[in-house]
């Protein structure tokens, strides 16, 4: 994070992308600092390393290379400023490193104090839209469904009057052949059955399909004419029964 953006006031944004924003620089930040705090641990490695070798210089009689006390002096001091000058620079990058992370986490508690301050900002704002949403009293509600359903019958009532009207013009029942209407019937002939309109057939199906639509099966009559059977099979309108030829649905166009 950049140190410009502690300076701007916090600004209101959604939630969520807030929260993915957040979350993703806090990672990237946190895995810096153990990157960090990696290399910090390689430096504390060479320092216990330096420091076992120079235990060891310590103990350990060194071979003489001259018996000139002069000499012996020199190279022992000569190596002593080679160790102290390693752990100095040692203790240097440890105590940079150590300054750094302490500016790191200074940094990051202000953040977080900030991020806070937001979050709560946050809440107070959504408690007061939650008290200014208006709520719809069941009454109101219901009033509201029942007005619904007055226009959708209405509707209905339209289409089905609109329907009767094409079928009755376009489809009506088949008429009486001359012969027949000349021939007198005997008394112990029973009567002709009446047929019904492809309208009634269809306003049938739809009745049935509504009531029960676990089984909406319609058993043909002798009152249905069989071309407008044949018809609604044959357009789709209608499908047999898969073990009934006689039995007849209308097709589910609502599902």
């Amino acid at each position: 994070m950049s140190s410009y953006q502690h300076d701007l006031a916090p600004t209101i944004t959604s939630n969520t992308v807030y929260s993915i924003d957040a979350k993703e620089e806090l990672l990237d930040e946190c895995e810096e600092i153990w990157r960090q705090m990696e290399e910090l641990s390689l430096l504390m490695v060479r320092v216990k390393a330096l420091t076992a070798e120079y235990n060891q210089w310590q103990k350990r009689s060194p071979e003489i290379i001259s018996t000139n006390p002069d000499v012996l002096v020199a190279l022992g001091k000569e190596e002593l400023q080679k160790v102290d000058h390693d752990l100095e620079m040692v203790l240097s990058t440890v105590q940079s490193k150590n300054k750094k992370l302490k500016e790191d986490m200074k940094r990051e508690q202000q953040w977080l104090d900030e991020q806070q301050q937001l979050v709560d900002a946050l809440d107070v704002t959504h408690e007061e839209m939650k008290n200014q949403v208006v709520q719809f009293s069941e009454k109101r509600t219901l009033q509201e469904l029942k007005s619904k359903m007055l226009k959708i019958r209405a509707y209905k009532e339209e289409l089905l009057s609109a329907l009767g009207e094409f079928l009755e013009e376009h489809f009506p029942l088949p008429e009486e052949d001359e012969s027949a209407k000349k021939k007198k019937k005997s008394p112990a002939e029973e009567p002709t059955v009446q047929l019904v309109t492809l309208h009634e057939i269809l306003e049938r199906l739809i009745n049935k399909l509504m009531s029960t639509p676990h089984e909406p099966y319609l058993t043909i009559s002798d009152s249905f004419w069989p071309p407008y059977v044949e018809l609604l099979l044959r357009y789709g309108i209608a499908l047999r029964h898969p073990e009934d030829p006689n039995r007849i649905r209308l097709e589910a166009y609502h599902q």
